[in-house]
């Protein structure tokens, strides 16, 4: 298979499995990563994914190239009708080492939290072999970081490293290599300290009401926030607070 997928307690860890190819996303893995992402979306015993890459030099160094080479003018790039991170409420984590470019880059971007370990390269040089980041690169990496850098590296195909990764808010945390799955499952565990009804409402609060107005956003998540009253999670929770113990989750 060219992605794995496991379950660990409350954790899904789905890795990209061709580091022969430095986990390059051909269509099979594109295939195979989006069923993987629906079957972590649909187990309701899943709360966090983390998504990794096989090997030791890359998370994903993105599409494979050599598919390019068929591609007729005018034809569209299925991955925009694939199921995402960033429309999956659950939460996801990217494990990124190595190569992080083009479609691995913007498979990270589509996941809430990224880790990356010291030796990482983030970059989108789709412009320097005859195409752009259309998987979701040029509108997404603005919204991260400040539109003047995304612009130089959209643009230029600049890579960038680990720290100056984290500088400008690209990634939340850099680990040393063999840091990084402990890290990542660390930073699950603590989300997983809280309700999964809560964190889902909170995710889909955050990312739809992204393009709204504030009082758009703020009534998106007054109905959020009303949808999770009478929850089985919502009456444990103020009765672990009271009780000052730490909640048993239920997921309902």
């Amino acid at each position: 298979m060219s992605v794995d997928f496991e379950k660990e307690g409350r954790f899904a860890i789905i890795t990209m499995n061709r580091p022969e190819k430095l986990n390059a996303i051909n269509a099979e893995q594109g295939r195979a990563m989006n069923e993987a992402l629906l079957r972590f979306r649909d187990d309701p015993e899943l709360w966090v994914a983390i998504i990794t890459g096989a090997g030791d030099r890359a998370f994903s160094a993105g599409a494979d190239i050599t598919g390019f080479l068929d591609r007729q003018p005018g034809a569209r790039d299925d991955r925009a009708e694939r199921v995402r991170g960033d429309n999956i409420w659950k939460p996801l984590i990217a494990a990124i080492h190595g190569y992080c470019l083009g479609g691995g880059l913007e498979l990270a971007l589509t996941c809430d939290i990224r880790i990356a370990a010291d030796n990482s390269r983030l970059g989108l040089p789709e412009i320097k072999v005859g195409v752009i980041a259309g998987g979701g690169g040029v509108s997404r990496l603005p919204r991260f970081i400040p539109r003047a850098i995304a612009s130089e590296m959209i643009l230029t195909g600049k890579q960038i490293d680990a720290q100056e990764a984290y500088r400008i808010g690209l990634v939340n945390e850099v680990v040393s290599r063999d840091r990084l799955m402990p890290a990542a499952k660390q930073w699950a565990e603590t989300i997983c300290e809280a309700g999964p009804l809560q964190v889902r409402a909170a995710k889909e609060g955050l990312i739809r009401g992204y393009d709204l107005t504030i009082a758009e956003s703020d009534q998106l998540v007054r109905d959020l926030a009303a949808s999770l009253r009478g929850t089985e999670d919502a009456r444990e929770g103020a009765r672990a607070f009271v009780e000052k113990r730490k909640p048993d989750w239920k997921g309902k």
